[in-house]
């Protein structure tokens, strides 16, 4: 599949995610939503990847696809900080017996939204 095709469909699975992070908050689901969050976020990085630099790494190691998008020049760098801040919670959403508080809940759809805006406007219809 061709680099910006395959940027689209990130594009299209991180805006699935963030919708459902949306709804699973409203519903006080705030793990499930920090974890959807995460996912948007992590289906916008690897958008952004593709949209500039025509590939994106699949890898366990947050770190790596921090580097990966600090990579892909100027735009990445400004949002590595974003997915960085969103990584970090999703241990705390998915594994550990800690919830996620509802600040942080909210944090993680807003960067989550932040990542998806970013994506959207490097991404060519």
């Amino acid at each position: 599949m061709p680099a910006l095709d395959e940027a689209r469909a990130h594009l299209a699975k991180a805006r699935e995610f963030l919708e459902a992070a949306e709804l699973t908050n409203d519903l006080q689901l705030y793990n499930a939503a920090a974890s959807n969050a995460v996912t948007s976020g992590i289906n916008s990085k690897d958008a952004i990847c593709l949209a500039l630099t025509g590939r994106s790494k699949k890898s366990d190691n947050h770190a790596e696809a921090i580097a990966e998008l600090k990579g892909a020049g100027a735009t990445g760098r400004d949002c590595s900080t974003t997915l960085s801040r969103l990584l970090r919670l999703k241990s705390k959403s998915q594994y550990q017996s800690a919830s996620v508080s509802t600040a942080d809940a909210a944090k993680s759809i807003e960067w989550a939204a932040r990542l998806l805006e970013t994506a959207v406007a490097v991404t060519p219809n």
